[in-house]
């Protein structure tokens, strides 16, 4: 006997009956299907709640303005919440030094991500005012490069940053956009930086 033998005909009419004189059981079925019995009353609820980060049904212009909302309340809901939400979308693997900020560095760790964010060159992001998107272009099908102009909160702060995102093909991370770089167009690390 085949694996497939509730899809004959006969069987789908057991299942098309109505039961007790009420709608037919094949919906009882398909409600049971969408709440599993052992999972809690509130997992939908919980689900909803997941930490922000990359989606499926993301663009690259979306992953990069996401990220740029995020940084621009960076301490809502808690503190370098912002931050948490880049951390998320690089595209780095955290057991190899990365380039995302353009010099090689070790990003493996959180913390380390965050002092970046919080030095001199970066930190015009945290919190910012405005931003204007100056280009945008697709370099390849699965590459995409935005530049954007920040107004920090603080008097006269203003930079321009660079976001290349790239779209991964295989593996769990399959069709996400992610953050491959955000580079500051002028020399920000010069005075070096204790990361």
């Amino acid at each position: 006997m085949s694996s497939c033998a509730l899809s004959s005909p006969q069987s789908l009419s057991l299942f098309s009956k109505p039961f007790n004189g009420s709608k037919p059981a094949i919906s009882r079925f398909r409600a049971s299907a969408d709440v599993p019995d052992f999972l809690s009353a509130d997992w939908l609820e919980s689900r909803r709640k997941r930490p922000f980060g990359p989606r499926l049904n993301f663009s690259a212009e979306e992953a990069v303005r996401y990220q740029l909302d995020a940084l621009m309340f960076n301490d809502q809901p808690r503190q370098d919440y912002g931050i948490e939400v880049m951390y998320r979308f690089a595209g780095f693997d955290p057991f190899e030094r990365s380039t995302y900020f353009g010099p090689f560095f070790d990003l493996g760790q959180f913390e380390r991500f965050r002092r970046i964010f919080h030095h001199s060159s970066y930190r015009v992001l945290l919190g910012h005012k405005e931003r204007k998107i100056l280009s945008s272009l697709y370099v390849k099908e699965n590459r995409y490069k935005q530049r954007v102009w920040i107004c920090g909160a603080r008097p006269e702060e203003e930079e321009i940053f660079q976001f290349t995102m790239i779209q991964r093909v295989g593996g769990s991370w399959d069709g996400y956009w992610l953050t491959e770089s955000l580079l500051h167009d002028g020399d920000s690390f010069s005075r070096g930086v204790a990361y």
